[in-house]
């Protein structure tokens, strides 16, 4: 069994929808390749679910090279810092905060290894799984003003959506596995109807 099936088995019940949902996520929309699998390695390095990463990887064999590779981890590294130094300038709320100089190096920004809207929009998503509000409109107009349109940003942000809520079925399979029976034993439980 492959990477990719792995992941699918691993998937618990309760996240039916969230397996159909990554399968059909990955094809289609108005994303291009490039944009599809940098998005998903993005998203799936930011929620650290090494198990999802590596089939991704897999099922994403002939698109990925070095530089969606390398944009991936930098926009998730990048936006792991920038999405709480932002959030806490946004959240406090404070003029004093949003007038101080940040002084965190983000080179990467400028240069990205693919395109500079691509490396926006996986920032964009990276950062709307951070919950970042002023990064994720600061990317999202990034994007725009790089060419790409709104249902470019609404692919993505659905496709990191996606990865996220397949992470946290994986982490929490081994809940399910555990859970439920020992559920049903103890208390006499009828399973659960779809």
């Amino acid at each position: 069994m492959n990477a990719w099936d792995r992941v699918l088995v691993a998937l618990p019940d309760a996240a039916k929808d969230i397996k159909l949902n990554l399968q059909s996520v990955l094809e289609g929309g108005a994303l291009s390749d490039d944009q599809r699998w940098g998005v998903a390695l993005a998203s799936a390095a930011v929620t650290r679910n090494q198990a999802l990463e590596d089939a991704l990887l897999e099922r994403g064999k002939d698109v990925f090279d070095a530089r969606i590779i390398e944009d991936s981890i930098a926009a998730a590294s990048l936006m792991a810092m920038n999405n709480v130094y932002y959030r806490f300038r946004h959240m406090i709320e404070k003029p004093e905060y949003s007038q101080k100089p940040a002084r965190l190096r983000m080179n990467r920004l400028s240069r990205p290894a693919t395109g500079r809207a691509d490396f926006e929009l996986m920032c964009l998503a990276v950062s709307a799984i951070n919950g970042c509000e002023s990064c994720v409109k600061a990317h999202e107009r990034a994007v725009l003003a790089g060419g790409l349109t709104e249902d470019h940003v609404h692919d993505a942000v659905r496709l990191a959506a996606t990865i996220r809520a397949a992470a946290v079925a994986l982490d929490t399979a081994a809940l399910a596995k555990r859970a439920i029976p020992a559920f049903k034993q103890s208390f006499g439980a009828k399973p659960v109807q779809p």
